[in-house]
């Protein structure tokens, strides 16, 4: 697939004039996308999305997810589609956030969707393809999660935005949620829970969790919202010595995002160095602005402190344009955080 071109446009006076330097935000720039959920193989980045096709007036407009790829996060090649919604057969609508892991081999994709009225509400779903880009197919034929396995929540979108680990001894947890964050693990066939659901729900939880694990501390990186002083999501985390808790509360990550009440973090490590990606509301396309149905992925880079801690960062038109931190502030995996 070709690579997405930023580099020259026509200016009004027919001479070419620089357009937005490759990489500055937001990174995709032909459409509308959200939720941004990258994986690293080998020399390259894959960063899955939502694609958002609101109209004027229209809240969500959610209908499949695509894949870019990258080798020097700077300039993304396009894989198109690689699943809609509806190729779940029992979901109805809203492809909302998803996550892929590679495991055995092959690449297991969890996302969120509405659920047909057998189970009515929001669900996660898993699909499984041979290759990163797809083509992704059902592969339990009914949903992984559905609104009924979690009680505790008082509204039908509580199942939402799936992330998935592998922790070091090879077993796979999932973690997911709205207003209550949910952990479970999946048995090695990767299509089913085993165990309970846990609660794990750090403070001002909302939604859109990454699971991240860095040296021996485990991040839970989420969309908070204080709603006592908020009105717009921001980005906070929580850490833990096993991805069972405990977890404490470490404050916010970012502020909140341009022109856009929700944001959603995803974090990998990719070429020595650690990347956050979130979204905002902050392109136009044609006679088309941002708004809360057509949001924009962006990416920054992530920093540590010598305990563990993540240096607040602030989000950029630059991105990965920008002047990146020291060496040996985000580029650092030369052991366990303690």
């Amino acid at each position: 697939m070709p690579a997405l071109a930023f580099a020259v446009a026509a200016g009004s006076s027919g001479q070419p004039s620089a357009g937005p330097a490759p990489g500055s935000n937001p990174i995709i720039r032909d459409r509308f996308t959200a939720d941004p959920a990258p994986l690293v193989i080998g020399d390259r980045l894959y960063l899955y999305v939502g694609h958002d096709e609101a109209d004027d007036g229209e809240m969500f407009n959610m209908r499949e997810w695509l894949a870019y790829s990258t080798t020097d996060m700077r300039h993304w090649t396009a894989h198109g589609a690689i699943m809609r919604a509806t190729d779940f057969r029992w979901a109805i609508r809203d492809a909302w956030a998803s996550q892929v892991i590679e495991r055995n081999g092959r690449f297991w994709f969890y996302a969120a969707v509405e659920h047909d009225a057998t189970h009515p509400g929001k669900a996660i779903g898993v699909a499984v393809s041979d290759s990163p880009t797809g083509p992704f197919v059902d592969a339990r034929g009914s949903a992984l999660i559905t609104n009924e396995m979690t009680p505790r929540g008082t509204h039908s979108w509580e199942d939402i935005d799936p992330t998935v680990l592998t922790d070091v001894d090879g077993t796979t947890w999932i973690a997911w949620g709205n207003r209550n964050c949910y952990l479970a693990r999946l048995k090695p066939n990767m299509t089913e829970i085993d165990g309970p659901i846990m609660e794990i729900t750090p403070r001002h939880f909302e939604e859109g969790p990454w699971l991240y694990r860095r040296g021996s501390l485990y991040y839970l990186v989420y969309a908070s919202l204080d709603r006592s002083t908020q009105r717009d999501e921001h980005v906070s985390y929580a850490t833990a010595p096993a991805i069972t808790g405990p977890w404490t509360y470490r404050g916010e990550l970012t502020g909140s995002a341009r022109d856009s009440f929700t944001i959603h973090p995803g974090i990998a490590d990719f070429r020595g160095r650690t990347y956050l990606f979130l979204h905002n509301a902050a392109l136009t396309i044609g006679s088309q602005h941002g708004a809360l149905g057509r949001r924009s992925v962006t990416v920054e880079y992530l920093a540590f402190n010598p305990d563990g801690t993540m240096r607040p960062v602030v989000q950029t038109d630059a991105g990965v344009t920008g002047r990146p931190h020291a060496t040996g502030d985000a580029d650092t995996h030369r052991g366990d955080i303690r």
